[in-house]
């Protein structure tokens, strides 16, 4: 049983990159609506106990709270665009560079890393380059979608590691529906004064804002946060790693995206870097719900 959650869970967070690259509605639009909808169905979870953990946070927990929102709010405001301007597989694959940042992010506050895990770091460094290399050669475009992808695994592990701090102190029902109304909030004031469309669109596009919603976040990274009671941390992190092969595959077939040879080999590259990575260091969590 615990094996097919594990192939249901993949499944789900494999089919964000490509529908929200499919979605034919902006980037931050779909940002918003995935995380508005996310704090509806998390609401009526956290209702009995939200209300008293967050008025506890005091001022330093909600400052906290609020980084990691407007963190999070980056993270898809920059993700999103990248699915719209490269590959999914490009996208998802700089998107998952946010677990080499943790770790960069760690040294710098003067924690050390194993010799392994700086070697998986520079592994997918290079696979890094050699799909950036790849799309220059492309277009600047894709170039740009690169790039903004990375930017939005950076933002990620600092939402990631934000979030770790307050949800010490509160649950993680509370702290999600903390988090995710200030990232829709946050997102929503970006469309408002962008004067970015964030209704009108086509049956289509809200089935499959809809589905994100559902597949990301209530059949992924939920079904993983509830198997966290039988796999250790390290095992699902490394579950989550197919979520790069997986998008670049249903976008495939789905969207009939086949990227140039060399950002496979690239791919290749993280993946074996990021497995290095998250093998001999497991991050405190399992990696972002995107």
């Amino acid at each position: 049983m615990n094996a097919f959650l594990a192939v249901v869970a993949i499944l789900g967070v494999s089919a964000s990159g490509p529908l929200m690259a499919g979605a034919a509605a902006p980037a931050l639009a779909i940002g918003f609506w995935r995380n508005a909808l996310g704090t509806l169905a998390v609401a009526p979870f956290a209702a009995s106990r939200a209300p008293r953990e967050l008025s506890g946070l005091g001022g330093d927990g909600w400052r906290m709270t609020v980084f990691a929102g407007l963190m999070l709010a980056a993270h898809f405001a920059t993700w999103c665009t990248a699915l719209k301007m490269t590959s999914v597989a490009a996208a998802t694959a700089m998107v998952s560079m946010q677990v080499v940042f943790v770790v960069l992010i760690d040294r710098l506050r003067g924690e050390s890393a194993p010799a392994a895990v700086l070697g998986g770091i520079g592994l997918a460094i290079v696979g890094v380059l050699v799909i950036t290399g790849v799309d220059f050669s492309l277009s600047p475009r894709a170039l740009a979608g690169d790039l903004l992808g990375l930017a939005g695994g950076l933002t990620a592990a600092l939402y990631l590691m934000a979030g770790s701090r307050v949800r010490e102190r509160v649950s993680t029902t509370s702290y999600t529906v903390a988090c995710y109304g200030i990232c829709a909030v946050t997102l929503a004031v970006a469309c408002l004064v962008g004067q970015v469309e964030m209704v009108h669109f086509s049956a289509r596009t809200w089935l499959a804002i809809v589905a994100v919603t559902i597949c990301a976040q209530l059949l992924g990274h939920s079904v993983l946060n509830h198997l966290l009671a039988v796999m250790s941390p390290g095992l699902i992190s490394l579950l989550l790693l197919l979520e790069v092969p997986g998008a670049a595959i249903l976008a495939g077939i789905f969207l009939d995206q086949t990227p140039p040879f060399g950002v496979y080999v690239g791919l290749a590259l993280i993946l074996a870097g990021l497995a290095l990575v998250v093998a001999r260091r497991p991050p405190p969590e399992a990696t972002l719900a995107d």
